[in-house]
């Protein structure tokens, strides 16, 4: 078991500044290549209150701008994309990525969004109506409705 400090919100996992225990491989796969932790040590230990001061801090702030991009996002309605499709089918080539889906919605009038707070349920991979979440902070979420249509 690897022992580190966590730099980001890391689903089920803990905050920014919580001194956890994960396998050594997924600290030394996942984790610490990405940024989402470091190696705690006695110097990085003594770091740990300034990251969470700091981070309460932007949460805070965060908390509100959250709440102005849920209001953004909801107010654009249904945000279309056009994905490749075989003729007369609603089958996709490939699947709408959660890239795809953040350059909708910007290109939508909507604000940029990082990929990895939109979540989908699994792969879309037909044409039509789907719904995406946008879990922009612990405590706000919001629903954007996602039209996808055929193209080439």
């Amino acid at each position: 078991m690897a022992k580190i400090i966590l730099t980001t919100d890391v689903a089920n996992l803990g905050g920014p500044g919580d001194i956890v225990e994960v396998r050594d491989g997924y600290a030394r796969n996942f984790l610490l290549p990405r940024g989402y932790a470091i190696v705690a040590s006695k110097g990085a230990e003594k770091n740990v209150q300034t990251i969470r001061r700091a981070q309460e801090g932007r949460r805070i702030r965060d908390l509100d701008h959250a709440r102005e991009i849920k209001a953004a996002l909801e107010g654009l309605g249904t945000v279309e994309l056009t994905a490749k499709a075989a003729e007369g089918s609603k089958k996709l080539f490939g699947s709408v990525t959660t890239a795809d889906i953040a350059n909708a919605i910007k290109a939508a009038g909507g604000p940029l969004l990082d990929k990895r707070v939109l979540e989908t349920d699994g792969h879309i991979k037909t044409v039509g109506k789907h719904a995406v979440n946008a879990r922009l902070h612990p405590d706000v979420q919001a629903a954007v409705r996602l039209e996808v249509k055929a193209g080439q």
